[in-house]
Protein backbone atom coordinates (compact mmCIF):
# COMPACT_ATOMS: atom_id res chain seq x y z
CA UNK A 1 0.00 0.00 0.00
CA UNK A 2 1.12 3.60 -0.75
CA UNK A 3 1.05 4.74 2.51
CA UNK A 4 1.97 1.85 4.32
CA UNK A 5 5.41 2.99 4.78
CA UNK A 6 4.08 6.86 5.71
CA UNK A 7 3.52 6.58 9.55
CA UNK A 8 6.82 5.28 10.45
CA UNK A 9 8.95 7.45 7.97
CA UNK A 10 7.02 10.59 8.67
CA UNK A 11 6.56 10.81 12.39
CA UNK A 12 10.24 11.44 12.94
CA UNK A 13 10.03 14.34 10.59
CA UNK A 14 7.85 16.00 12.86
CA UNK A 15 9.44 15.88 16.27
CA UNK A 16 12.96 15.29 15.13
CA UNK A 17 14.02 18.85 15.15
CA UNK A 18 13.04 18.74 19.26
CA UNK A 19 15.72 16.13 19.93
CA UNK A 20 18.27 18.15 18.15
CA UNK A 21 18.47 20.15 21.26
CA UNK A 22 16.83 18.13 23.55
CA UNK A 23 19.67 17.44 25.78
CA UNK A 24 22.17 20.00 24.90
CA UNK A 25 21.60 22.38 27.11
CA UNK A 26 22.03 19.49 30.07
CA UNK A 27 25.46 20.13 30.58
CA UNK A 28 26.61 23.53 30.18
CA UNK A 29 29.71 23.22 31.62
CA UNK A 30 32.79 20.21 30.87
CA UNK A 31 32.65 18.86 34.02
CA UNK A 32 29.13 18.56 34.74
CA UNK A 33 28.97 14.56 34.92
CA UNK A 34 31.67 14.69 37.94
CA UNK A 35 27.78 16.06 39.73
CA UNK A 36 24.87 14.42 37.42
CA UNK A 37 25.43 11.15 38.47
CA UNK A 38 25.01 11.89 42.55
CA UNK A 39 22.31 14.37 42.34
CA UNK A 40 20.09 13.36 39.45
CA UNK A 41 16.46 12.55 40.98
CA UNK A 42 16.92 8.83 40.95
CA UNK A 43 19.94 6.94 40.28
CA UNK A 44 20.58 3.36 39.54
CA UNK A 45 23.39 1.31 41.41
CA UNK A 46 25.56 1.91 38.11
CA UNK A 47 25.23 5.46 38.66
CA UNK A 48 27.41 5.28 41.76
CA UNK A 49 30.32 3.32 39.80
CA UNK A 50 29.40 5.65 36.65
CA UNK A 51 30.25 8.49 39.63
CA UNK A 52 33.78 7.51 40.69
CA UNK A 53 35.38 6.91 37.02
CA UNK A 54 38.13 9.45 36.09
CA UNK A 55 37.58 13.02 35.47
CA UNK A 56 38.90 13.33 32.23
CA UNK A 57 36.20 10.55 31.35
CA UNK A 58 33.32 12.39 32.65
CA UNK A 59 34.86 15.68 30.41
CA UNK A 60 34.86 13.21 27.41
CA UNK A 61 31.51 11.60 27.74
CA UNK A 62 29.62 15.71 28.01
CA UNK A 63 31.95 15.78 24.05
CA UNK A 64 30.06 13.14 23.64
CA UNK A 65 27.05 14.30 24.67
CA UNK A 66 27.11 17.11 22.51
CA UNK A 67 28.67 15.37 19.51
CA UNK A 68 25.31 13.16 19.74
CA UNK A 69 22.30 15.27 20.32
CA UNK A 70 23.61 17.90 18.37
CA UNK A 71 26.12 17.05 15.25
CA UNK A 72 24.62 13.90 14.55
CA UNK A 73 20.39 14.67 14.52
CA UNK A 74 20.93 16.53 11.34
CA UNK A 75 21.66 12.95 9.77
CA UNK A 76 18.16 12.11 10.40
CA UNK A 77 17.48 13.62 6.97
CA UNK A 78 20.75 12.27 5.24
CA UNK A 79 19.73 10.74 1.30
CA UNK A 80 22.25 8.17 2.79
CA UNK A 81 20.72 5.03 4.39
CA UNK A 82 24.51 4.28 5.99
CA UNK A 83 24.33 7.88 7.88
CA UNK A 84 20.74 7.32 9.34
CA UNK A 85 21.95 3.83 10.82
CA UNK A 86 24.75 5.81 12.17
CA UNK A 87 22.45 8.30 13.91
CA UNK A 88 20.28 5.83 15.11
CA UNK A 89 22.82 3.81 16.85
CA UNK A 90 24.55 6.74 18.18
CA UNK A 91 21.05 8.15 19.91
CA UNK A 92 20.81 4.45 21.41
CA UNK A 93 24.05 4.34 22.93
CA UNK A 94 23.66 7.56 24.58
CA UNK A 95 19.84 6.54 25.66
CA UNK A 96 20.97 2.89 26.54
CA UNK A 97 23.48 4.73 29.13
CA UNK A 98 21.13 7.16 30.36
CA UNK A 99 19.14 4.11 31.15
CA UNK A 100 21.52 2.13 32.93
CA UNK A 101 23.11 5.09 35.37
CA UNK A 102 19.89 6.82 35.76
CA UNK A 103 15.73 6.12 36.58
CA UNK A 104 13.72 8.22 34.01
CA UNK A 105 10.86 6.05 33.77
CA UNK A 106 9.64 6.06 30.27
CA UNK A 107 11.33 8.81 28.57
CA UNK A 108 14.66 7.32 27.08
CA UNK A 109 12.33 4.22 25.81
CA UNK A 110 10.10 6.83 24.40
CA UNK A 111 13.16 8.02 22.73
CA UNK A 112 14.27 4.53 21.41
CA UNK A 113 10.68 4.13 20.33
CA UNK A 114 11.13 7.35 17.73
CA UNK A 115 14.15 6.57 16.73
CA UNK A 116 13.13 3.38 15.24
CA UNK A 117 11.69 5.77 12.18
CA UNK A 118 15.29 5.80 11.12
CA UNK A 119 15.44 2.14 9.91
CA UNK A 120 13.74 0.34 6.97
CA UNK A 121 11.86 -2.52 6.41
CA UNK A 122 15.01 -3.80 4.87
CA UNK A 123 17.46 -3.12 7.92
CA UNK A 124 14.63 -5.13 10.02
CA UNK A 125 14.46 -7.89 7.79
CA UNK A 126 10.55 -7.18 7.24
CA UNK A 127 10.67 -7.63 3.66
CA UNK A 128 11.53 -11.21 2.85
CA UNK A 129 13.93 -12.34 -0.10
CA UNK A 130 16.26 -9.39 1.02
CA UNK A 131 19.10 -12.21 2.91
CA UNK A 132 18.67 -14.48 0.20
CA UNK A 133 19.38 -11.90 -2.49
CA UNK A 134 22.58 -12.60 -4.89
CA UNK A 135 25.02 -10.18 -6.22
CA UNK A 136 24.17 -8.65 -9.74
CA UNK A 137 26.43 -7.23 -11.84
CA UNK A 138 25.56 -3.43 -11.05
CA UNK A 139 25.92 -0.40 -14.44
CA UNK A 140 28.10 1.94 -14.27
CA UNK A 141 25.72 4.61 -13.35
CA UNK A 142 25.08 3.21 -10.00
CA UNK A 143 28.53 2.14 -9.32
CA UNK A 144 29.45 5.71 -9.59
CA UNK A 145 26.39 6.63 -7.54
CA UNK A 146 27.07 3.83 -4.90
CA UNK A 147 31.15 5.18 -5.03
CA UNK A 148 30.07 9.09 -4.52
CA UNK A 149 27.70 7.90 -1.69
CA UNK A 150 30.56 6.41 0.09
CA UNK A 151 32.57 9.64 -0.66
CA UNK A 152 30.07 11.32 1.23
CA UNK A 153 29.46 9.30 3.51
CA UNK A 154 33.29 9.35 4.59
CA UNK A 155 33.05 12.97 4.49
CA UNK A 156 30.69 13.71 7.25
CA UNK A 157 32.47 11.46 9.37
CA UNK A 158 35.67 12.78 8.83
CA UNK A 159 34.00 16.77 9.45
CA UNK A 160 32.05 15.20 12.60
CA UNK A 161 35.52 14.05 14.01
CA UNK A 162 37.17 17.22 12.93
CA UNK A 163 34.88 19.79 14.48
CA UNK A 164 34.82 17.03 17.93
CA UNK A 165 38.64 17.74 18.20
CA UNK A 166 38.85 21.34 16.99
CA UNK A 167 35.65 22.81 19.17
CA UNK A 168 36.73 20.44 22.52
CA UNK A 169 40.23 21.05 22.04
CA UNK A 170 40.86 16.99 22.04
CA UNK A 171 44.43 15.67 23.25
CA UNK A 172 46.26 12.41 24.17
CA UNK A 173 47.99 12.25 26.58
CA UNK A 174 50.03 9.14 26.05
CA UNK A 175 51.92 9.22 29.24
CA UNK A 176 49.13 9.40 31.30
CA UNK A 177 46.94 7.44 29.13
CA UNK A 178 44.10 10.41 29.43
CA UNK A 179 42.56 12.53 26.79
CA UNK A 180 41.91 16.19 28.03
CA UNK A 181 39.18 18.24 26.77
CA UNK A 182 37.60 21.69 26.84
CA UNK A 183 35.74 23.96 25.04
CA UNK A 184 37.55 26.19 22.68
CA UNK A 185 34.41 28.56 21.88
CA UNK A 186 32.77 31.09 24.36
CA UNK A 187 28.60 31.55 25.16
CA UNK A 188 28.50 34.10 23.06
CA UNK A 189 29.77 32.07 19.82
CA UNK A 190 27.66 29.48 20.45
CA UNK A 191 24.79 31.82 20.79
CA UNK A 192 25.61 33.10 17.18
CA UNK A 193 25.78 29.53 16.14
CA UNK A 194 22.64 28.78 17.15
CA UNK A 195 21.14 31.75 15.83
CA UNK A 196 22.82 31.06 12.22
CA UNK A 197 21.48 27.23 12.05
CA UNK A 198 18.36 27.40 14.17
CA UNK A 199 16.90 28.43 11.15
CA UNK A 200 17.91 26.68 8.65
CA UNK A 201 17.49 23.14 10.75
CA UNK A 202 13.67 24.15 10.20
CA UNK A 203 13.74 24.17 6.46
CA UNK A 204 15.77 21.04 6.61
CA UNK A 205 13.01 19.77 8.46
CA UNK A 206 10.65 21.09 5.57
CA UNK A 207 11.82 19.48 2.89
CA UNK A 208 12.11 16.49 4.21
CA UNK A 209 8.91 16.40 5.36
CA UNK A 210 7.86 17.32 1.86
CA UNK A 211 10.15 14.76 0.05
CA UNK A 212 8.58 12.29 1.76
CA UNK A 213 4.91 13.17 1.15
CA UNK A 214 5.71 13.39 -2.36
CA UNK A 215 7.27 9.91 -2.07
CA UNK A 216 4.40 8.35 -0.42
CA UNK A 217 1.93 10.08 -3.41
CA UNK A 218 4.02 8.57 -5.94
CA UNK A 219 3.65 5.04 -4.42
CA UNK A 220 0.19 5.95 -4.18
CA UNK A 221 0.07 5.81 -7.62
CA UNK A 222 1.21 2.41 -8.43
CA UNK A 223 -1.47 1.33 -6.66
CA UNK A 224 -3.33 -1.35 -8.56
CA UNK A 225 -7.07 -1.99 -8.10
CA UNK A 226 -9.66 1.13 -7.03
CA UNK A 227 -10.66 -0.41 -3.65
CA UNK A 228 -6.66 -0.56 -2.36
CA UNK A 229 -6.87 2.85 -4.10
CA UNK A 230 -9.70 4.35 -1.91
CA UNK A 231 -8.05 2.75 1.49
CA UNK A 232 -4.42 3.76 0.60
CA UNK A 233 -5.84 7.80 -0.34
CA UNK A 234 -7.70 7.70 2.79
CA UNK A 235 -4.92 6.10 4.99
CA UNK A 236 -2.02 9.13 2.97
CA UNK A 237 -4.52 12.01 3.74
CA UNK A 238 -5.10 10.90 7.56
CA UNK A 239 -1.50 10.50 8.47
CA UNK A 240 -0.17 13.21 6.24
CA UNK A 241 -2.62 15.79 7.97
CA UNK A 242 -1.97 14.73 11.47
CA UNK A 243 2.02 14.50 10.39
CA UNK A 244 1.83 18.16 9.04
CA UNK A 245 0.36 19.41 12.06
CA UNK A 246 2.47 18.02 14.41
CA UNK A 247 5.11 19.73 12.24
CA UNK A 248 4.28 22.56 12.54
CA UNK A 249 2.97 22.87 16.20
CA UNK A 250 6.30 21.05 17.28
CA UNK A 251 8.09 24.13 15.61
CA UNK A 252 7.05 26.89 18.26
CA UNK A 253 8.99 24.70 21.19
CA UNK A 254 11.95 23.64 18.86
CA UNK A 255 12.02 27.61 18.02
CA UNK A 256 12.53 28.49 22.29
CA UNK A 257 16.07 27.66 21.76
CA UNK A 258 16.73 30.77 19.43
CA UNK A 259 14.31 33.64 20.47
CA UNK A 260 15.17 35.00 17.17
CA UNK A 261 14.16 31.86 14.89
CA UNK A 262 11.20 31.99 17.77
CA UNK A 263 9.85 35.40 16.37
CA UNK A 264 10.11 34.86 12.82
CA UNK A 265 8.22 31.52 12.29
CA UNK A 266 5.17 31.96 10.57
CA UNK A 267 2.29 32.87 12.56
CA UNK A 268 0.27 30.36 11.27
CA UNK A 269 1.82 28.19 13.56
CA UNK A 270 1.99 30.51 16.53
CA UNK A 271 -1.86 29.89 16.34
CA UNK A 272 -1.95 26.59 15.59
CA UNK A 273 0.27 25.66 18.74
CA UNK A 274 -2.08 28.12 21.00
CA UNK A 275 -5.16 26.50 19.67
CA UNK A 276 -3.73 22.62 21.06
CA UNK A 277 -1.34 24.02 23.57
CA UNK A 278 -3.45 22.41 26.39
CA UNK A 279 -3.50 19.16 24.81
CA UNK A 280 0.52 18.99 25.47
CA UNK A 281 0.88 17.33 21.60
CA UNK A 282 4.56 18.90 21.74
CA UNK A 283 6.50 19.94 24.43
CA UNK A 284 9.93 22.38 24.90
CA UNK A 285 11.25 19.37 26.62
CA UNK A 286 15.18 18.78 28.07
CA UNK A 287 15.32 17.43 31.33
CA UNK A 288 17.24 19.63 34.23
CA UNK A 289 19.06 22.03 32.03
CA UNK A 290 20.68 23.25 34.85
CA UNK A 291 22.88 21.05 37.34
CA UNK A 292 22.01 21.24 40.91
CA UNK A 293 23.57 19.85 44.02
CA UNK A 294 26.66 21.18 43.53
CA UNK A 295 27.35 21.41 46.98
CA UNK A 296 25.76 18.01 47.95
CA UNK A 297 22.86 16.30 46.96
CA UNK A 298 19.70 17.96 48.71
CA UNK A 299 17.26 15.01 50.27
CA UNK A 300 13.88 15.61 52.56
CA UNK A 301 13.75 12.91 55.30
CA UNK A 302 10.44 12.78 56.92
CA UNK A 303 10.20 11.79 60.27
CA UNK A 304 7.18 10.72 62.76
CA UNK A 305 6.51 10.60 66.30
CA UNK A 306 4.09 9.16 69.16
CA UNK A 307 5.38 11.78 72.06
CA UNK A 308 7.17 14.41 70.32
CA UNK A 309 10.54 13.38 71.29
CA UNK A 310 11.71 9.94 69.80
CA UNK A 311 11.46 10.08 66.31
CA UNK A 312 11.35 7.12 63.42
CA UNK A 313 12.82 7.83 59.89
CA UNK A 314 10.09 7.38 57.17
CA UNK A 315 11.41 5.58 54.29
CA UNK A 316 10.38 5.89 51.03
CA UNK A 317 10.74 3.05 48.24
CA UNK A 318 12.75 4.76 45.61
CA UNK A 319 14.24 7.95 47.01
CA UNK A 320 17.84 7.70 48.82
CA UNK A 321 17.19 7.98 52.85
CA UNK A 322 18.63 4.46 54.51
CA UNK A 323 22.54 5.13 53.61
CA UNK A 324 23.22 1.29 53.57
CA UNK A 325 20.35 0.79 51.05
CA UNK A 326 21.65 0.66 47.38
CA UNK A 327 19.84 2.88 44.60
CA UNK A 328 17.09 1.17 42.70
CA UNK A 329 16.13 0.12 39.23
CA UNK A 330 12.29 1.16 38.24
CA UNK A 331 12.31 1.67 34.63
CA UNK A 332 10.34 2.54 33.31
CA UNK A 333 7.97 2.82 36.23
CA UNK A 334 7.19 6.86 37.42
CA UNK A 335 7.11 7.34 41.20
CA UNK A 336 5.79 10.64 41.13
CA UNK A 337 6.15 10.70 44.62
CA UNK A 338 9.63 10.26 44.79
CA UNK A 339 10.26 12.21 41.80
CA UNK A 340 8.22 15.45 43.47
CA UNK A 341 10.20 14.90 47.00
CA UNK A 342 13.28 15.62 44.78
CA UNK A 343 12.53 19.24 43.47
CA UNK A 344 10.41 19.67 47.28
CA UNK A 345 14.24 19.89 48.54
CA UNK A 346 15.88 22.22 46.29
CA UNK A 347 13.84 24.72 48.21
CA UNK A 348 11.35 25.80 51.37
CA UNK A 349 8.68 23.94 51.08
CA UNK A 350 6.09 26.82 50.80
CA UNK A 351 7.37 25.96 46.94
CA UNK A 352 5.86 22.74 47.20
CA UNK A 353 1.91 23.22 48.70
CA UNK A 354 1.34 19.47 47.86
CA UNK A 355 4.12 18.74 50.54
CA UNK A 356 1.68 20.39 53.61
CA UNK A 357 -1.31 17.94 52.28
CA UNK A 358 1.16 14.56 52.10
CA UNK A 359 1.57 15.23 55.79
CA UNK A 360 -1.64 16.10 56.63
CA UNK A 361 -2.59 12.54 55.03
CA UNK A 362 0.24 10.79 56.86
CA UNK A 363 -0.94 12.13 60.20
CA UNK A 364 -4.59 11.08 59.27
CA UNK A 365 -3.01 7.51 58.49
CA UNK A 366 -4.55 6.94 54.95
CA UNK A 367 -4.13 3.83 53.55
CA UNK A 368 -3.76 5.04 49.83
CA UNK A 369 -0.59 7.98 49.88
CA UNK A 370 1.26 5.36 52.43
CA UNK A 371 1.12 2.70 49.54
CA UNK A 372 2.31 5.33 47.66
CA UNK A 373 5.87 5.66 50.26
CA UNK A 374 5.45 1.84 50.41
CA UNK A 375 3.81 -0.40 48.52
CA UNK A 376 3.48 -3.24 51.36
CA UNK A 377 2.37 -1.27 54.02
CA UNK A 378 3.82 -3.54 57.02
CA UNK A 379 7.06 -2.21 56.02
CA UNK A 380 5.83 1.28 57.29
CA UNK A 381 6.85 2.23 60.42
CA UNK A 382 3.30 3.61 61.78
CA UNK A 383 0.95 0.97 59.74
CA UNK A 384 -0.42 -0.18 63.39
CA UNK A 385 -1.22 3.64 64.37
CA UNK A 386 -0.70 6.53 62.37
CA UNK A 387 2.17 8.94 64.17
CA UNK A 388 0.98 11.69 66.43
CA UNK A 389 3.54 14.11 64.94
CA UNK A 390 5.01 14.59 61.72
CA UNK A 391 8.12 16.98 60.82
CA UNK A 392 10.95 16.88 58.31
CA UNK A 393 14.90 17.52 57.99
CA UNK A 394 16.28 18.76 55.21
CA UNK A 395 19.99 16.49 54.41
CA UNK A 396 22.86 16.71 52.34
CA UNK A 397 23.53 13.35 50.55
CA UNK A 398 26.72 12.21 48.73
CA UNK A 399 28.14 8.87 47.78
CA UNK A 400 29.54 6.98 49.40
CA UNK A 401 33.78 6.48 48.91
CA UNK A 402 35.13 3.19 47.39
CA UNK A 403 36.77 2.06 50.63
CA UNK A 404 33.76 2.59 53.07
CA UNK A 405 31.89 -1.20 53.27
CA UNK A 406 28.02 -1.36 52.92
CA UNK A 407 27.23 1.83 52.73
CA UNK A 408 25.98 3.98 49.42
CA UNK A 409 25.23 7.08 50.77
CA UNK A 410 26.73 9.62 53.36
CA UNK A 411 24.80 12.57 54.72
CA UNK A 412 25.10 15.66 56.89
CA UNK A 413 21.79 17.23 58.86
CA UNK A 414 21.41 21.21 57.15
CA UNK A 415 18.49 22.39 58.71
CA UNK A 416 14.65 21.59 59.33
CA UNK A 417 12.45 21.75 56.13
CA UNK A 418 9.26 21.04 57.89
CA UNK A 419 8.19 22.17 61.64
CA UNK A 420 6.36 19.69 63.74
CA UNK A 421 2.82 19.84 63.60
CA UNK A 422 0.05 17.23 64.35
CA UNK A 423 -3.40 17.14 63.92
CA UNK A 424 -5.39 20.57 64.52
CA UNK A 425 -2.30 21.87 65.33
CA UNK A 426 -2.41 25.93 64.52
CA UNK A 427 0.68 26.16 61.98
CA UNK A 428 -0.65 22.95 59.89
CA UNK A 429 -4.25 24.46 59.99
CA UNK A 430 -2.85 27.74 58.74
CA UNK A 431 -0.59 26.20 56.11
CA UNK A 432 -3.94 24.77 55.14
CA UNK A 433 -5.71 27.42 54.93
CA UNK A 434 -2.75 29.30 52.86
CA UNK A 435 -2.74 26.56 50.07
CA UNK A 436 -6.70 26.17 49.67
CA UNK A 437 -6.11 22.82 51.04
CA UNK A 438 -8.63 22.45 54.05
CA UNK A 439 -11.28 19.85 53.67
CA UNK A 440 -14.38 21.96 52.76
CA UNK A 441 -16.81 18.98 52.89
CA UNK A 442 -16.74 15.37 53.86
CA UNK A 443 -15.34 13.09 50.35
CA UNK A 444 -18.95 11.79 48.41
CA UNK A 445 -19.52 7.55 48.94
CA UNK A 446 -18.86 5.61 46.07
CA UNK A 447 -21.37 2.67 45.67
CA UNK A 448 -19.08 -0.50 45.04
CA UNK A 449 -21.40 -2.85 44.32
CA UNK A 450 -21.12 -2.62 40.89
CA UNK A 451 -19.48 -5.88 38.92
CA UNK A 452 -16.91 -3.27 37.60
CA UNK A 453 -16.38 -1.56 40.86
CA UNK A 454 -15.37 -5.11 42.73
CA UNK A 455 -13.56 -6.60 39.68
CA UNK A 456 -11.35 -3.31 39.99
CA UNK A 457 -10.99 -3.36 43.94
CA UNK A 458 -9.68 -7.44 43.49
CA UNK A 459 -7.74 -6.63 40.49
CA UNK A 460 -5.46 -3.62 43.09
CA UNK A 461 -5.70 -5.85 45.78
CA UNK A 462 -4.30 -8.58 44.35
CA UNK A 463 -1.57 -6.51 42.30
CA UNK A 464 -0.65 -3.96 45.48
CA UNK A 465 1.89 -6.31 46.77
CA UNK A 466 3.82 -5.74 44.11
CA UNK A 467 5.83 -3.19 43.70
CA UNK A 468 5.49 -0.90 39.96
CA UNK A 469 8.44 -1.78 38.16
CA UNK A 470 8.43 -5.75 38.65
CA UNK A 471 4.51 -5.50 37.49
CA UNK A 472 5.83 -3.64 34.06
CA UNK A 473 8.42 -5.65 33.64
CA UNK A 474 6.32 -8.60 34.46
CA UNK A 475 3.55 -7.31 31.38
CA UNK A 476 6.55 -6.60 28.86
CA UNK A 477 8.63 -9.87 29.10
CA UNK A 478 5.00 -11.49 28.92
CA UNK A 479 4.35 -9.54 25.95
CA UNK A 480 8.05 -10.22 24.04
CA UNK A 481 7.17 -13.82 24.95
CA UNK A 482 4.31 -14.36 22.97
CA UNK A 483 6.04 -12.30 20.48
CA UNK A 484 8.59 -14.70 20.23
CA UNK A 485 6.43 -17.75 19.92
CA UNK A 486 4.46 -16.22 17.27
CA UNK A 487 8.17 -15.50 15.22
CA UNK A 488 8.51 -19.30 15.86
CA UNK A 489 5.21 -20.57 14.91
CA UNK A 490 4.58 -18.29 11.95
CA UNK A 491 7.19 -20.44 9.16
CA UNK A 492 6.03 -23.16 10.22
CA UNK A 493 2.15 -21.82 9.94
CA UNK A 494 3.06 -20.38 6.04
CA UNK A 495 4.53 -23.37 4.75
CA UNK A 496 1.47 -26.03 5.83
CA UNK A 497 -1.30 -23.22 4.44
CA UNK A 498 -2.46 -24.47 1.49
CA UNK A 499 -2.13 -21.34 0.28
CA UNK A 500 1.34 -20.98 0.36
CA UNK A 501 3.15 -20.73 -2.85
CA UNK A 502 5.50 -23.57 -4.14
CA UNK A 503 9.01 -23.36 -5.06
CA UNK A 504 8.98 -22.30 -9.19
CA UNK A 505 5.29 -22.80 -8.94
CA UNK A 506 4.78 -18.67 -10.64
CA UNK A 507 7.48 -19.92 -13.91
CA UNK A 508 5.48 -21.47 -16.15
CA UNK A 509 7.24 -24.91 -17.68
CA UNK A 510 8.65 -24.54 -21.21
CA UNK A 511 6.56 -28.11 -21.55
CA UNK A 512 4.49 -30.15 -20.19
CA UNK A 513 6.93 -32.80 -19.30
CA UNK A 514 9.44 -30.42 -17.17
CA UNK A 515 5.77 -29.15 -15.51
CA UNK A 516 5.43 -32.74 -14.13
CA UNK A 517 9.21 -33.14 -13.15
CA UNK A 518 8.80 -29.48 -11.41
CA UNK A 519 5.84 -30.79 -9.62
CA UNK A 520 7.30 -34.05 -8.51
CA UNK A 521 9.84 -32.64 -7.10
CA UNK A 522 8.17 -29.98 -4.98
CA UNK A 523 6.07 -32.85 -3.76
CA UNK A 524 8.65 -34.87 -2.95
CA UNK A 525 10.20 -31.95 -0.60
CA UNK A 526 10.48 -32.29 3.11
CA UNK A 527 8.22 -30.21 5.11
CA UNK A 528 9.72 -29.98 8.74
CA UNK A 529 6.77 -28.28 10.59
CA UNK A 530 3.61 -30.34 8.98
CA UNK A 531 3.24 -33.65 7.07
CA UNK A 532 -0.39 -32.58 6.13
CA UNK A 533 1.52 -29.99 3.05
CA UNK A 534 2.46 -32.96 1.26
CA UNK A 535 -0.57 -34.59 0.67
CA UNK A 536 -2.04 -30.89 -0.13
CA UNK A 537 0.37 -30.14 -2.51
CA UNK A 538 0.11 -33.87 -3.83
CA UNK A 539 -3.58 -32.55 -4.74
CA UNK A 540 -2.78 -30.14 -6.80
Amino acid sequence: MAGSRLPRQLFLQGVAAVFMFAFASLYTQIPALTYHYETQCLPTPAAWFAHHLPVWLHKLSVVATFLIEIAVPPLFFAPIRRLRLAAFYSQVLLQVLIIITGNYNFFNLMTLVLTTALLDDQHLAAEPGHGSRKKTATSWPKALLATLSLLLELAVYGLLAYGTVHYFGLEVDWQQRTIHSRTTFTFHQFSQWLKTLTLPTVWLGVASLVWELLSALWRWTQVRGWLRKLSAVVQLSLVGTATVALFLISLVPYSYVEPGTHGRLWTGAHRLFGAVEHLQLANSYGLFRRMTGLGGRPEVVLEGSYDGHHWTEIEFMYKPGNLSRPPPVVVPHQPRLDWQMWFAALGPHTHSPWFTSLVLRLLQGKEPVIRLVQSQVARYPFHKQPPTYVRAQRYKYWFSQPGEQGQWWRRQWVEEFFPSVSLGDPTLETLLRQFGLQEKSPPRTRSANSTLAQALHWTRSQLSPLEAPALLWGLLMAVGAVRFVQALLAPCSLRSSPLAPVSGEKRRPASQKDSGAASEQATAAPNPCSSSSRTTRRKK
